[in-house]
């Protein structure tokens, strides 16, 4: 298949890429512009490894053709939600209630956390567990990542 020209706006962010029109926008983040905090999980949507924000909404990167993304949509990485120097609220709090252990589903999670809050800034536990439950983790930091996003809420 051809390749084509498709302008993303990625974390605030105009750029430029050349993929195939329907490549996954998850190996255009990685390969294209190296965001390669966006994780390859399980390549079927299932997983939320690979979870970025499309206008505020928490999709699976591996299932969004790059054609699609580049429609004027905003996305956002994990390197779209803090610095080193500068993390979100929910980066730090994960990091003080160490809601991660490989750390390899966590990009997904806080993207997932952040559209959550986004929506909702004061949800039940039970809310947060609905919106968390499409992610999976294999080390089992589930409790650690309710635990942490219930102390953003309750610092906000």
């Amino acid at each position: 298949m051809a390749k084509k020209n498709f302008t993303l706006n990625v974390n605030g962010k105009v750029r430029q890429v050349t993929a195939e029109l329907d490549e996954p926008l998850l190996w255009v983040l990685r390969d294209n512009l190296g965001l390669t905090g966006t994780k390859f999980g399980c390549g079927s949507g299932e997983c939320g490894a690979c979870s970025v924000l499309i206008d505020g909404e928490v999709r699976r990167s591996c299932r969004v053709p790059v054609a699609y993304a580049a429609l004027g949509r905003e996305i956002t990485t994990i390197e779209g939600l803090g610095t080193t120097g500068n993390l979100s609220p929910l980066q730090k709090a994960f990091i003080d209630h160490t809601a991660f252990c490989c750390g390899f589903c966590t990009p997904g999670m806080l993207i997932t956390a952040t559209a959550l809050l986004a929506k909702n800034p004061y949800p039940s536990r039970e809310e947060i567990i609905t919106a968390m439950d499409n992610n999976l983790c294999r080390c089992g930091s589930y409790l650690n990542v309710i635990e942490a996003i219930e102390a953003v809420i309750k610092a906000t």
